[in-house]
């Protein structure tokens, strides 16, 4: 057949999508200059230009280029490539090849192809593509045309494969939540935002787990910061969810991304403008929270915080020109907050029962700077240079009594406050250099970053025994910093990534003591510690992707070193701690497309889990005096293998998909709950980092969304899966050597996450989210149950130039967690009833 190159075809290339990021001033340029080469193209050559102009203005995922040259090697200039659906019709999108043969042809909707490529006096060429959920930039490399005395010889076929993506972002092995729109979570933090992702669940201390694990990384714009921790997870209650454009949580990273984090990857992906000129925005956030409580307070004159007050002021500043972006992101903070309220009652064999509350009321600031630019150098290089500064401030203060349960007579009183600052510094410098073919790019990044922890601790206790007074003071500082190097080439049927990358760590720290009368500081801890990691990875990554199947491979090899000195005074130590290992890490994907709406995928890879300075830190924590919470310095890292089979099927309005994981986990390691007998006073149970053997969790989950009428948009998740832990023995050294049994244990659990946009009229919305995590196994005994219901409503203002959101966030102070621990010659229920319950009234004003 014969392609077509009339004027009739332009109604098909008028729904077509296409990918350009650039100003749609230069969107406008780059569409008359196509149209003023028609007198040179023909016939063929008007349609690809109508095709271009058309496509300048819209947008998809995906991007496919080439370059078209003769037999001599000579770019040939206007030569026209033409993609049809496979069914016939007309052209559906084309291109004009530029002065230097390259082409680029965007906006491929889903479904079955034909492509052609031609140019008067030359024979036309064929070349096959797939397009697939995995890569969305395709090269087709240099296509050499033969010269042909019949200037319109036919164009055979050539098959091309489109796959539609998931309305909510579902893919195999990742997927993709916007926050648009997401009214429950305005004025709140990214800690929020992740509470009603699937398979998240969010723990009092701002731990994150996916899947049950919370070993996880947490990446900003895909790469590590210090807001997020390196190996941690702290900060995310410092990320203003109006900033974040969309989270990506990926359960099976590839080669590419760090081995660390056995549960997976959480993308927090920022929003970006690329208007031109001065814009921004500004809000103000009122809240209060703690509104009710969830159980009435131990005696004592101070109390737990309620009805606590909170202000948010923030702003986002741009200014982009045709070559340079740039932006300046403010946020003031000042809130009263209640971030623990544990209340804890201990059952002892001896037959005492102590009951105790530690309310940790809290009075903070936080200050938030970021600014960074992005200049496009000469249309192929790309220097961005951000930096930013975190600080915040609080004063802590509790009054814990601590009670006989069965008589409520008052034994001890203890009495602290914690006056802290911590904050960090982040500079980083990018460079991209992107070739001829798009998605074809080298890039290098380098980062630095500051961190610091400035903790004086006043502890007191008064009690028939003594009146004590004690003292700490803690400075931490860590250095770190990362270097990237990352290759990205795109391939006719793929591509391949490959990259190298090195980072450095430093945490030295000083805990200096002043010891009261009969003092309940452990002596001989020592007064420094130093802790050091060097990481040297290189990894290589190929995807190739068929019209009935996807395939992904890659490997990670990595070289870490860790050596942790500690101070030569310490008792309980015998020496400093190094070590160093050698590792590889591959990954595997395989993806069948059962046909347009239907993919069954399998995965396998191997990750990695390294102990931070947190829990290897020999200082301990006395916030519960009686209940410490200390690291080991001889903690290992855990390994772990993952495998996933999942099916996703998209339908009109919606998505639906099943997953099935399986986790073998080699040395996991958690806190274990055991007594200190060597007060002669009363007994100390100590939490410590211990890796404890073997363990396994296995699991399914379910995600599904459906489009319901033109008001709502209705999202959901369930989560079962079993945890199983083997027997294991383990030796303790702090504060007396010593071993513990850890018992078998095995139990199932589950969680259900429902959320429901309704489309209001006047462009009003209201969001409702509820949140439930069954009871489950922990180490030493269980968690119960608990419940969140969130709600949100926006209304636009000032024609669309403002909106006020208010939210509500566990409407019932639900959320509050309590377990049951049977630990060794002691039994606890533990209940930490923090805040949980805020309302927020947010506006916000663009300019």
């Amino acid at each position: 057949m014969r392609a077509k190159s009339t004027a009739p075809a332009r109604e098909a290339f008028l729904n077509a999508d296409a990918i350009d990021r650039t100003p749609k001033k230069a969107q406008k340029r780059r569409a008359k200059g196509i149209l003023m080469r028609i007198g040179s193209s023909g016939p063929s050559g008007f349609l690809a230009a109508v095709i271009c102009a058309t496509a300048a203005a819209a947008q998809s995922d995906v991007v496919v280029s080439g370059a078209v040259i003769d037999e001599t090697g000579a770019p040939i200039a206007s030569a026209t490539v033409f993609i049809y659906q496979q069914t016939g019709g007309d052209p559906v999108t084309g291109a004009l090849s530029k002065s230097d043969g390259r082409f680029v042809v965007a906006g491929l909707p889903a479904g079955e192809y034909r492509v052609t490529i031609e140019s008067l006096g030359y024979e036309t060429a064929e070349r096959p593509l797939t397009i697939g959920r995995k890569n969305n930039i395709y090269d087709l490399g240099r296509i050499a045309l033969a010269r042909s005395p019949d200037a319109d010889a036919p164009v055979d076929e050539v098959v091309v494969r489109g796959e539609r993506r998931d309305p909510l972002g579902v893919e195999p092995g990742k997927a993709t939540f916007s926050l648009d729109g997401n009214t429950a979570r305005a004025g709140g933090t990214a800690l929020d935002a992740l509470k009603s992702m699937p398979g998240v669940t969010v723990e009092q201390d701002g731990k994150v787990r996916l899947r049950g694990s919370d070993r996880l990384v947490i990446l900003q714009d895909g790469k590590q910061s210090a807001q997020t921790g390196y190996g941690e997870q702290k900060g995310l209650d410092t990320i203003p969810a109006d900033n974040i454009d969309r989270i990506e949580i990926i359960t099976n990273p590839s080669a590419k991304y760090d081995a660390a984090g056995m549960a997976g990857v959480i993308n927090i992906i920022y929003k970006k403008d690329a208007q031109l000129g001065f814009n921004g925005d500004a809000s103000i956030t009122g809240g209060i929270g703690q509104i009710s409580k969830r159980r009435e307070d131990n005696p004592s004159p101070l109390g737990s915080f309620d009805n606590n007050p909170r202000g948010v002021l923030s702003t986002n500043l741009r200014y982009n020109t045709e070559n340079v972006r740039s932006f300046l992101r403010g946020e003031f903070l000042i809130q009263r907050d209640l971030p623990n309220n544990e209340f804890t009652t201990r059952f002892y064999d001896s037959g005492l029962a102590i009951a105790s509350q530690v309310p940790e009321n809290r009075k903070q600031k936080q200050y938030i700077l970021k600014t960074g630019v992005d200049w496009d150098v000469d249309g192929s290089d790309t220097l961005s240079f951000s930096a930013g500064i975190d600080y915040e401030h609080h004063i802590d203060q509790a009054e814990i009594p601590f009670l006989n349960a069965d008589t409520a007579e008052e034994l001890r009183f203890w009495f602290w406050r914690e006056d802290e600052g911590t904050g960090n510094f982040t500079s980083a410098i990018d460079w991209e250099h992107a070739f001829d073919a798009p998605g074809h790019k080298f890039s290098v990044n380098a980062q630095y970053t500051r961190a610091w922890e400035d903790e004086a601790y006043f502890l007191n206790e008064r009690s028939p025994v003594r009146v004590g007074t004690d003292s700490t003071h803690l400075v931490a500082r860590e250095n770190i910093i990362p270097v990237t190097v990352d290759y990205v080439r795109p391939l006719p049927s793929g591509r391949i990534e490959a990259g190298l990358k090195g980072q450095w760590r430093r945490l030295p720290i000083d805990y200096d003591v002043v010891r009261g009368v009969q003092s309940v500081i452990y002596p001989g801890l020592g007064d420094h510690s130093d802790w050091r990691e060097d990481i040297y990875s290189a990894y290589a990554n190929y995807v190739r992707e068929k019209s009935r199947y996807t395939a992904e491979i890659g490997v990670r090899v990595e070289q870490t070193k860790v050596a942790y000195d500690l101070p030569a005074d310490n008792i309980y130590y015998p020496t400093s701690d190094a070590y160093d290992y050698f590792r590889v890490y591959p990954n595997t994907r395989l993806t069948w497309h059962l046909g347009d709406d239907d993919n069954l995928s399998a995965f396998f890879n191997i990750r990695v889990d390294r102990p931070g300075e947190p829990e290897l830190r020999i200082f301990p924590k006395y916030d519960d005096p009686e209940l410490l919470k200390v690291g080991n310095p001889y903690l290992r890292p855990q390994f772990t293998k993952v495998y996933e089979v999942s099916y996703q099927h998209s339908f009109e309005n919606g998505s639906a998909s099943l997953a099935a994981f399986y986790r073998d986990i080699d040395d996991p390691f958690t806190r274990v709950f055991t007594i200190d007998a060597t007060n002669a006073t009363y007994d100390i149970i100590n939490r410590i980092y211990a890796n404890t053997g073997h363990a396994a969790n296995y699991g399914l989950e379910l995600i599904a969304s459906r489009k319901i009428g033109d008001f709502w948009d209705l999202s959901g998740s369930f989560d079962w899966y079993e945890i199983e832990v083997d027997p294991f023995t383990i030796d303790l050294l702090f504060p007396v050597p010593r071993q513990v049994q850890i018992n078998a244990s095995k139990g199932s659990t589950w969680d259900a996450k429902l959320n429901n946009r309704f489309y209001l009229p006047g462009d009003m919305e209201l969001n409702v989210t509820a949140v439930h995590y069954a009871a489950r196994n922990i180490a030493q005994g269980r968690q119960d149950d608990r419940t969140s219901i969130d709600l949100g409503f926006s209304k636009p203002v000032l024609k669309g130039r403002g909106e006020i959101v208010f939210a509500a966030t566990d409407i019932f102070n639900s959320f509050g967690y309590r377990y049951r621990i049977d630990g060794f010659g002691f039994r606890a229920i533990y209940e930490n009833f923090y805040q949980t319950q805020e309302l927020n009234l947010s506006f916000k004003a663009k300019f």
